[in-house]
């Protein structure tokens, strides 16, 4: 029978070392629940889910809500970063009505895209990680990862016209510099090559870069800081690059032999 005395004994004796968990619980971190509250007000802002009438009303109460979260200053800043912020999540729908046949609206896509969700998040995270706020900009991100699938670090650079297909299994670095109208399918990685040196390499440029028109199909794998995929490249499914490509190259594996065995037909009640 456990001796549960005994077990908060041993408990508390750890509490009190400092280790990674005790150390974690000593610090001041923002409130999950705040961040995700401004997060879902500042993504109907600038997806025009509020009334326009009351426009003005709902920017006072959101700039309270953030500056309760990261200060005033701050606040204020990412408010009059609210424009710009719409505009680039207008481009990233446009791309993706225009790049999926399936889409039937731009409010379809607004509404039931995972790209979407996750790259407005990334946007708005962004400008909080260009403020230092650096927690609350990985809650935010890490909100839509656990929603979608992506999981865009929100120190990445994207350009305009962004858009990831189906998007479950996207991974999009920290150091990522990704150019304009650049589409992803799901299972694409941009990553870094080898993290041997810990975290010594944090600041350093470890994932790679994407340049404008590039389009990077299912589960390729992309490594390293200093690799960079040139401008209009096409990159084949289930591809591992390690090493920088030109403009305009198509890369692709080649096509696996496959068997093909055909049984007679089977009889009624007989196993396939």
């Amino acid at each position: 029978m456990v001796d549960v005395h005994q077990v908060a004994e041993e408990l508390r004796a750890l509490r009190e070392r400092s280790d990674p968990v005790s150390d974690a619980s000593k610090e001041i971190l923002p409130y999950t629940r705040r961040v995700k509250d401004a997060l879902g007000a500042l993504r109907s802002l600038v997806t025009d889910d509020t009334p326009t009438s009351q426009l003005e009303s709902d920017l006072r109460v959101v700039q309270g809500i953030v500056a309760a979260l990261i200060g005033q200053e701050h606040a204020e800043s990412v408010i009059a970063r609210l424009p710009e912020i719409r505009k680039e999540v207008a481009t990233d729908v446009a791309a993706a009505f225009e790049k999926d046949p399936s889409a039937q609206s731009y409010g379809q896509v607004i509404v039931a895209y995972p790209s979407i969700l996750a790259v407005a998040t990334y946007r708005i995270a962004h400008a909080f990680y260009q403020l230092g706020e650096k927690i609350v900009s990985r809650i935010m991100t890490e909100d839509a990862h656990s929603s979608t699938g992506i999981d865009i670090h929100p120190g990445a650079q994207i350009g305009t016209h962004f858009f990831i297909d189906h998007g479950t299994g996207v991974v999009i670095g920290e150091t990522c510099v990704i150019g304009d109208r650049v589409k992803l399918y799901h299972g694409v990685t941009l990553a870094a090559f080898s993290n041997k040196g810990g975290r010594r390499d944090a600041g350093k440029k470890r994932h790679p870069t994407i340049e404008d028109d590039v389009t990077i199909y299912p589960n390729a794998t992309i490594l390293g800081g200093d690799t960079v995929i040139g401008e209009g490249s096409v990159i084949g499914g289930n591809v591992w690059l390690t090493e920088s490509v030109p403009r305009y190259t198509r890369v692709k594996i080649e096509s696996p032999k496959l068997q093909l065995h055909q049984k007679p037909v089977p009889e009624l009640g007989d196993g396939i």
